[in-house]
């Protein structure tokens, strides 16, 4: 089940709630009760299987001005 972000208006808290796609536009109200909130934005990353981001190729070697073979 998708898990939601929200922040009140309130008091200032950030709490989630985990609830159907199909409910994710309605209101909620923040644990302490106040109805003033509004959903956040969330970015999520994903990784391979291991769970480790994948690894960046290495530069390559030599050439080219500032990579070794000017001199500079």
């Amino acid at each position: 089940m998708p898990r939601y972000e929200f922040r009140c208006r309130a008091c200032g808290d950030t709490f989630e709630v985990n609830r159907p796609m199909s409910e994710a536009a309605a209101p909620t109200a923040c644990p302490q009760g106040h109805g003033d909130t509004v959903k956040l934005l969330s970015t999520v990353a994903f990784t391979g299987r291991g769970g480790s981001a994948p690894s960046r190729p290495a530069a390559p070697a030599g050439g080219g001005c500032c990579g070794g073979a000017c001199g500079c």
